[in-house]
């Protein structure tokens, strides 16, 4: 297909040679047209704010089972395929893309121009077609807005079709059930039907940069968000959902450069995939998360948050379900960095244990945090999902193994060698329990955990305050101005320091029965990074 210039007769050129009729079209709207598209349509409704608010039907989280990446000649020999990196054939992506097109052959079609990557050198043009108003919102609000003069000669690379309403039949299509995510990199073009969550948009571009990045562009990805003193001092957050990445990234003495997905180039610079913020909201309170909570106002979208007498919302109903969320434009947040971030100083690994069992705060060697950042480890505790009545380990892979299409050796030998390049300190921290697991312990102040870091970003925690814990060879730090000591040392915030011995050696096994699965694509001196204890 030829990309011609983006007039609108280009436009309408463009869409019919891909199949779709263009006699109803909305083409790069603002919020104000797409809030009252979506009220009109009787699909939102507005807050006490004028925010819109939506629901996103059955599905209110990502579907990780029903995503695919077909597999061609570009990736079969480069994806690691599995359980995570479904294949799926070529012969039934165009089959599914072709049933989506003739499905919205006759619909209003919501249409939108973006990029991804704030720095140009590597990011990529984007095409969304959306069957909705508000999913062309989000995509307004998550992508990069081009400008008037990139508009006039802009050249989609990426197309992304977006159909909520189109049902797949898996005995017909390859699909397992009537939804599905799939990525094609020999067509640059990913197919979302039968799902209204609108993560699965946002991240399924970042699923193609994590693939594009490492092999073409010598560029790490990763899934953090990153903030950046005055003095050019930059720091990255890893974590998982519920770790406190958002939340501690967004530090009022501190700006921003982005909330969840960067690249880290071969010069040296972190830069934003992202033009907005996709936040988690259950339980948001303008005291503990001042910078989210003055972002929604209007232009950004609520997503599954009730709305009780007076439309107010309720962010601490969870009826729905606990991954209640917001997206808003990056200028919505007031301290945010204009400029690409320097080579970190600082990287944080952020755990949520609900064994209470890892130290809070810890400082990793190369090894190490090779081993921990292909770990990815946190925990799930009860009430965050149905069936879970216990903590839960989950290991998912740098921190985000649904959108890694390589090995996670791969992701991880680079972040390691970017290590030793320069001068930099990596930690671990545990924002979960301490002095017991789940249900019998506490967790973590979130006043002391920024107190933690806060201190390891000023470098305020001198090399003679760390002990080596003796089951995961963590360099634990024992001493930090505003935290109790008994806090730093899981071990001693335990009345039973019999129960906490078997709690960390049934945690330090666990690591190690993940890390199998990793063993034969990773070198001898990441294995060396993890636990020492014997089984």
């Amino acid at each position: 297909m030829s990309y011609l210039k983006n007039d609108s007769a280009a436009l309408k050129s463009w869409l019919t040679e891909l199949g779709l009729n263009t006699s109803k079209l909305t083409y790069q709207s603002d919020h104000q047209f797409l809030t009252k598209e979506t009220l009109r349509l009787n699909r939102g409704q507005l807050t006490d704010e004028n925010v819109l608010a939506i629901r996103t039907g059955s599905f209110t989280g990502r579907s990780p089972e029903d995503r695919f990446i077909v597999k061609d000649s570009l990736t079969a020999g480069k994806v690691w395929w599995g359980d995570i990196n479904k294949p799926f054939k070529e012969d039934d992506f165009n089959s599914l893309k072709k049933q989506i097109i003739s499905h919205l052959y006759n619909k209003h079609l919501y249409v939108r121009d973006a990029f991804a990557g704030s720095d140009n050198r590597y990011q990529i043009s984007l095409r969304i077609i959306n069957e909705f108003p508000e999913h062309n919102m989000f995509s307004g609000n998550m992508f990069i807005e081009p400008s008037e003069k990139e508009l006039a000669e802009f050249t989609p690379q990426w197309t992304i079709l977006h159909a909520p309403e189109f049902q797949a039949k898996p005995e017909r299509d390859g699909t397992r059930k009537s939804n599905f995510a799939i990525i094609s990199f020999f067509e640059k073009t990913i197919i979302i039907g039968g799902t209204g969550y609108t993560g699965e948009i946002k991240k399924g571009i970042f699923s193609a940069l994590n693939f594009i990045l490492p092999t073409e562009d010598d560029t790490l990805p990763m899934h953090c968000s990153a903030n950046v003193g005055e003095d050019g001092n930059t720091a990255l957050f890893f974590g998982l959902s519920g770790t406190g990445k958002t939340t501690l990234s967004a530090d009022p003495s501190r700006l921003l450069i982005g909330d969840d997905e960067h690249g880290w180039t071969p010069d040296g610079r972190i830069f934003n995939f992202e033009g907005g913020c996709y936040a988690k909201v259950i339980n948001l309170s303008e005291v503990n998360e001042p910078d989210i909570f003055k972002a929604i106002r209007p232009g950004a979208l609520l997503e599954n948050v009730i709305l009780k007498e007076g439309n107010v919302p309720d962010f601490k109903d969870s009826s729905i379900t606990q991954n209640t969320r917001v997206s808003y434009p990056l200028d919505h947040i007031n301290n945010l960095a204009k400029e690409l971030g320097d080579t970190p100083k600082n990287i944080f690994f952020l755990t949520c244990d609900a064994y209470g069992v890892l130290p809070p705060i810890s400082k990793l060697n190369p090894e190490q945090a090779a081993y921990h950042f292909i770990s990815g480890y946190t925990a799930k505790v009860a009430g965050t999902e149905t069936g879970i009545t216990k903590p839960k380990a989950v290991f998912s892979a740098c921190f985000g193994a649904p959108f890694m299409p390589l090995h996670p050796a791969e992701y991880a030998e680079r972040l390691k060698l970017k290590m030793r390049d320069v001068q930099m300190n990596v930690w671990l921290v545990n924002t979960g329990w301490i002095g017991g697991g789940y249900g019998v312990g506490s967790r973590i102040s979130l006043k002391h955990t920024r107190t933690m870091i806060k201190n390891a970003v000023n470098g305020k925690i001198s090399d003679k305050e760390f002990l080596k814990d003796k089951v995961f060879g963590l360099s634990r730090v024992s001493i930090i101005e505003g935290v109790p000591n008994k806090i730093l040392d899981p071990r001693e915030s335990w009345s039973d320091k019999s129960a906490y011995d078997l709690a960390a050696l049934n945690l330090a096994n666990k690591f190690k029965e993940n890390f199998q699965q990793f063993k034969s694509g990773s070198s001898g001196d990441i294995l060396a990074g993890g636990p020492i204890n014997k089984e």
